[in-house]
């Protein structure tokens, strides 16, 4: 027994020893991150056999080094405590682009070189200026067209759902989701206004906003909102707060939306009825909710389902997916989510799946519960959407089929 018990204990520890190493280095990434996104480029676009004449190269290297220490002011001044809307466009486009002009000066440096080379294509400078060349062209394209992407109108994205429990009654019902407009330092009441437009065309039942509307306060924000108070739905209008607005005074926007005529979903529900079947709506707070500090705010599924009946479906809100695990172990029918952008900026979802089960779309959790995942309707910080295009999304929720 004795010899057992120390083999767990020897295992745990070295189990222990690399998450406890990997909590270390997760510290520094803030500080190292910066640093690599402008060093990489630099080098590999103006330092690897180019030869460009001095004063380019100069010139370029002054330019990186420039946006390796602005970058960070701008992003401090933007979204710190000064909340300054000229420095967080600054800094959030800078962040931007140089994600996309890392990746491809990774990408295009490890396989483009090499191709040419095979290919006999020219010297070692000549290699190395059109690695340098093409970096900077397909950057400027992807951003270019990943800055029309995040301003325009989301397409809207329909599918079948459909759920077992779901009485005939209710077959057919529409739900429409919308998700992380974030609205921020660049205006977009315009955009706010068509995107309400494009979700009353769709003549939902229900609409629902799973939370991070903006990121500012509702005081401060409140010109861009203002159009959700023109969404149409038959039966009602559902929202639950996200991890941004605990970063802007929730509160202030669980009352702007019950103002605007929103059912803010704080851990209760409400239900839908038609054609004598019934569908329970509940809603719960971020996971981030708690440690917040604001007093009652909290992510409690067990509350937003009391006095519901169990043999009843349930339409869960939940900002992130993963509450997911939760919301299966309860036996949710569906639930649904935002927060991941689907990368937003390609390929920034392989980072999000460190965090979350699902990046994007319909996936199912256990034997009963599914998870819809929205690639959201706006943008955070940076202004561009690369190969992970905005929506809006239409659910068609179905009941099973007739037996036999």
């Amino acid at each position: 027994m004795t010899e057992t018990s120390d083999t767990r204990s020897a295992d745990g520890e070295a189990r222990e020893a690399p998450r406890s190493l990997l909590q270390r280095l997760m510290r520094y990434i803030p500080l190292i991150a910066p640093v690599l996104l402008w060093a990489v480029p630099c080098w590999v676009l103006l330092h690897t056999g180019q030869r460009w004449p001095l004063p380019v190269t100069v010139a370029g290297t002054a330019l990186f080094v420039l946006g390796l220490a602005g970058m960070p002011l701008a992003m401090v001044r933007g979204h710190g405590r000064r909340q300054q809307d000229r420095a967080a466009i600054v800094g959030d486009t800078l962040l931007g682009g140089i994600w996309v002009l890392f990746t491809w000066s990774v990408l295009l440096g490890v396989l483009l070189r090499p191709a040419l080379s095979v290919a006999g294509v020219g010297d070692g400078q000549d290699r190395a200026r059109i690695v340098t060349w093409t970096v900077l062209g397909v950057t400027a394209v992807l951003l270019s067209w990943g800055y029309a992407e995040a301003r325009r109108v989301p397409r809207v994205r329909r599918l079948d759902v459909r759920l077992p429990r779901l009485g005939a009654g209710l077959d057919g019902t529409r739900v429409a989701l919308i998700t992380d407009t974030h609205y921020g330092p660049l205006d977009r009441a315009r955009w706010s206004a068509r995107v309400c437009e494009t979700v009353n065309t769709l003549e939902a039942d229900l609409v629902c906003h799973t939370g991070d509307i903006a990121d500012g306060t509702a005081e401060r924000r409140r010109a861009q909102a203002a159009p959700l108070g023109t969404v149409r739905a038959t039966r009602a209008r559902v929202y639950v707060t996200g991890n941004h607005e605990y970063y802007s005074e929730a509160q202030g926007w669980v009352d702007l939306m019950g103002e605007l005529g929103w059912e803010p979903l704080r851990n209760r529900h409400l239900l839908l009825e038609r054609g004598g079947d019934t569908l329970v709506v509940a809603g719960v707070d971020d996971v981030t909710a708690e440690s917040s500090g604001l007093a009652g705010h909290r992510a409690h599924l067990a509350g937003a389902l009391q006095g519901a009946d169990p043999d009843l479906p349930v339409l869960l809100l939940a900002h992130q997916p993963k509450f997911i695990d939760r919301a299966a172990a309860d036996g949710i029918d569906l639930q649904l989510s935002g927060h991941t952008h689907g990368g937003q900026i390609w390929p920034f979802h392989h980072l999000v799946r460190l965090d979350q089960p699902t990046v994007a779309g319909l996936s199912r959790h256990g034997a009963r519960t599914l998870l819809y995942t929205s690639r959201g309707t706006g943008f955070w910080g940076p202004p561009f959407r690369v190969f992970a295009p905005s929506e809006i999304t239409l659910l068609v929720l179905r009941s099973a089929p007739p037996a036999g």
